[in-house]
This record gives structure tokens, C-alpha cells and sequence, in this order.
């Protein structure tokens, strides 16, 4: 408590509000890249989904929205340059770390998102605790559940990347790949998606926004903020290093704006309401 607020506390007798502490924990270019990636993968999804159950009713009513399934086809190509535009991003500023700021954290260690034998030791105790057989694991920067979706992307880009494009160019790949090629990466190209997109909107929105730690929204990646309370809740083992090697001050910051935490909050509703929507759709497509 500052000496003005000590003094206000005693003339007035009300003590002042405690204020809550807040730390960075992901910078502006991580959440814009966060958010090309969100958009993306649900215009790729929204416009893809009808191509793929393209004899269903609410398929022939979702590409009209779009204007019809030929532009439906554009615009899963105008999404899909996006996103291959977000990774080739990402991967270039992996490639800036090590090579011209030597930071090799990214390979090993506390920080980084390379599975390790920590992640599956943290693995086998959250499923304890679940159980109640256990304390809940002290985990650090990412937890194993985060860099499986990581590394989900990862594959996804090669997948569903690369028989897309197959699909998108064949007179190119048709110069030195045989017929019979092009017949599995429609195949792989659909199924994979549709593995996607199920995992993305029923997994990855659950552990980030439904569970009921978070629900109904976990901020975080919009605002790039956590609070101190909850920082010391979910990453006790960041927490702890962070404080043990003199960095955590380092990340303390401004609360978010009002602005911000509305912005944030109806970006998040929209996406999950979008996803959530298209499993059923898929669902209802896939039963009847």
C-alpha cells in the first residue's frame, strides 16, 4: 500500500481495494498469429464442410451464404493462403530465434513446446488427480494437452496442406506424380479435415474455453494477460521458476482494457459458436 493510500485508508476509515495483479504471457505477434489461425481454419471449415457433405440440405443453405458452391471453392482457397501464410510466418520467426538470436530454448527445456518426458510424467499424474489419486501436476509454460495441439497443426499443415494443394494445382503435380495419387489426397484431404475440424471444436475449444475452470471464456490469448491468482493456479511450475531466477517482474503488466476483454470475449463467442454449429451439422450429417 502506497503512503497516499495508507493515509486515504486512515482518514476515511474504508480500507483501499486490493489491486489485481496481472503478467504477460503471450506477446502481441503470438496473438496475431493466433488470430489468423482462428480465422482461417473457421473460413476453412465454414466453406469447406459444404463442399464435402455437398448432397445434404444445410450444406446447399451454408454455400448460398457464401454465394454458391463455386465461390465457396474460392474462398476455401482464399483461407487456405492464409494459413499457409500464418505457418510460413511462424516457422521463419522459429528459424529468426535460433539462427540470429541463438535462442535455443526452443528446442529443450521449460519453455519450450517440444514434447518431453516431463509432459508425459505430468500426463499420467493429471489423470491421477482426475481420479482423485493424486496432487494436480505443477505445470510450467505448456502444458502436454497444449503442445498436442501444436504439433496437431503441424501435421495438419502437411496433411491437409499438402493434398490440398495437390488438389488445388494437379496440372503442376500431375508432371511427376501418377493418376491414382490425386484419388487418395481427395480422400485424405476430406477425412483429415474432418478429423480437424471434430478435434479443434469439441477437444481444443473444451480444454480452452468449456472446461469448468474457464467457462465461459479463457481470455487469455486475446488479451495476452492472466491474472496473478490464476497464473499461480495454472502454471505453479512457471510460476515458481520464474520467481526463483528474478524474471518474474519482468512480466507484470497493465489489466487489459474494457475494450480489449469485449473485443476478446465476442471474437471467442463467435468462433465457438461457429464451431460448435458445424459438429452438429457434421454429426447430423454423418447419422442420417
Amino acid at each position: 500500500m502506497t503512503e497516499r493510500a495508507a493515509a486515504a485508508a486512515a482518514t476515511t476509515g474504508v480500507a483501499p481495494a486490493v489491486r489485481t495483479r496481472y503478467y504477460k504471457r503471450f506477446d502481441r505477434v503470438s496473438r496475431l498469429t493466433h488470430g489468423l489461425l482462428m480465422l482461417s481454419f473457421l473460413g476453412l471449415a465454414a466453406t469447406g464442410m459444404p463442399l464435402l457433405f455437398s448432397d445434404q440440405r444445410w450444406a446447399w443453405v451454408l454455400s448460398r451464404v457464401f454465394g454458391g458452391f463455386e465461390m465457396s471453392g474460392l474462398l476455401h482457397r482464399f483461407f487456405a493462403t492464409i494459413l499457409i501464410g500464418v505457418f510460413v510466418a511462424h516457422v521463419g520467426r522459429l528459424v529468426m530465434r535460433v539462427y540470429r538470436d541463438k535462442d535455443y530454448s526452443i528446442f529443450w527445456g521449460p519453455t519450450s513446446l517440444a514434447p518431453q518426458p516431463r509432459d508425459l510424467r505430468e500426463m499420467v499424474q493429471h489423470f491421477r488427480w482426475f481420479i482423485g489419486q493424486g496432487p494436480r501436476p505443477t505445470f510450467d509454460r505448456y502444458t502436454y494437452w497444449e503442445k498436442f495441439d501444436y504439433w496437431a497443426v503441424f501435421w495438419g499443415m502437411f496433411i491437409i496442406g499438402g493434398s490440398g494443394l495437390m488438389l488445388w494445382f494437379p496440372g503442376f503435380f500431375s508432371i511427376f506424380l501418377p493418376g491414382w495419387v490425386f484419388n487418395i489426397a481427395l480422400l485424405v484431404h476430406g477425412e483429415e479435415a474432418l478429423l480437424a475440424v471434430g478435434f479443434i471444436f469439441t477437444i481444443h475449444f473444451f480444454n480452452g474455453h468449456l472446461r469448468p475452470t474457464k467457462f465461459p471464456m479463457d481470455l487469455v490469448i486475446f488479451t495476452g494477460r492472466v491474472t496473478e491468482e490464476e497464473f499461480q493456479h495454472e502454471r505453479p511450475g512457471e510460476f515458481a521458476r520464474l520467481a526463483r531466477t528474478g524474471h518474474l517482474s519482468a512480466l507484470v503488466t497493465d489489466e487489459p482494457t474494457p475494450r480489449v476483454v469485449t473485443l476478446g470475449r465476442t471474437v471467442g463467442t463467435v468462433a465457438v459458436a461457429i464451431g460448435l454449429t458445424l459438429v452438429v451439422l457434421i454429426v447430423y450429417a454423418v447419422i442420417f
